[in-house]
């Protein structure tokens, strides 16, 4: 991975699935970060369990965490991924040989790119059964990562810090997950890149619960000027809309500046961001 790459782990963002659940040990168990709560299907077939991470990532590993006991079950088991939402039908990143009880152990994917992670068992008369999985994704060359956001005002939970989290909103829910103002005139956000870039684009994501249409109008602005709280810079774009739980790219052509805002002009508005994304290079 590279020195500018930030390495995450996407699981909790996706909705899982599996076969059949037996008694009550449900897909869900494998992404809640208690490895003494597990998934089970009954024995049948080929079982599998599948997670849909909503959009195509590139997929750099898969953390696979066996239960406590029976841990031969795992043996055998392929690690898929893919674009097909059938669990066998996606290309192989590994095959499980064995896994230690109450172990984890690492599959390296080589950037697999795929909307949907299984893992499966073929056979006749087999159990799966996951205590916890993890998906590793990069983030190359996001110069929004770890810099230091503010916004206009703040509502509970709803930090600014929460847009640049690499969770566009997924998991565990938009309020621990999203940035949010309260209502307003002129809500803002603001990012500071700590020196001057010159900006190819910038990534927004929508919230995916509710109120998608918040979003329309705000403007995107790059500069190096902090005049009204940063909101003078120029424009690089206006979002006319971007459907719910979506991403959408705006191209800023090599705007130079050192802060990125997003403003929504108008009264009684609120600015909501499940992720920003700013992408470029320093000037030659």
């Amino acid at each position: 991975m590279k020195a500018d790459e930030k390495e995450v782990n996407i699981a909790g963002w996706g909705t899982p699935s599996q076969s059949a659940v037996l008694d009550n040990e449900n897909p869900q168990n494998a992404l809640d970060r208690n490895p003494s709560t597990i998934t089970h299907t009954p024995s049948q077939t080929d079982p599998w369990w599948t997670l849909d991470l909503l959009k195509v990532y590139t997929v750099t590993r898969v953390v696979i965490t066996n239960r406590n006991s029976w841990s031969e079950r795992i043996n055998g088991a392929e690690i898929r991924v893919g674009n097909v939402s059938d669990a066998f039908s996606n290309p192989i990143c590994a095959v499980i040989p064995s896994i230690p009880e109450g172990a984890s152990s690492n599959f390296p994917c080589n950037r697999m790119a795929g909307r949907y992670v299984s893992v499966v068992i073929r056979g006749i008369d087999r159990y799966l059964t996951l205590a916890e999985v993890e998906v590793y994704v990069v983030y190359p060359d996001n110069l929004a990562a770890g810099r230091s956001v503010t916004q206009s005002s703040n509502v509970g939970s709803w930090t600014a810090e929460q847009a640049i989290d690499f969770n566009p909103g997924f998991f565990p829910q938009p309020s621990l997950a999203c940035s949010s103002t309260d209502s307003q005139t002129n809500p803002w956000w603001r990012l500071d890149l700590g020196q001057i870039y010159r900006v190819s684009r910038v990534v927004v994501t929508n919230r995916r619960d509710c109120c998608p249409e918040r979003i329309n109008g705000a403007e995107i602005r790059i500069g190096n000027s902090l005049d009204n709280n940063g909101n003078n810079n120029p424009v690089c774009a206006v979002i006319s809309s971007i459907p719910a739980g979506d991403s959408s790219t705006y191209t800023c052509n090599g705007m130079e500046g050192r802060y990125v805002n997003l403003i929504i002009p108008g009264d009684s508005r609120i600015l909501t961001l499940c992720e920003v994304q700013v992408y470029g290079e320093v000037p030659h």
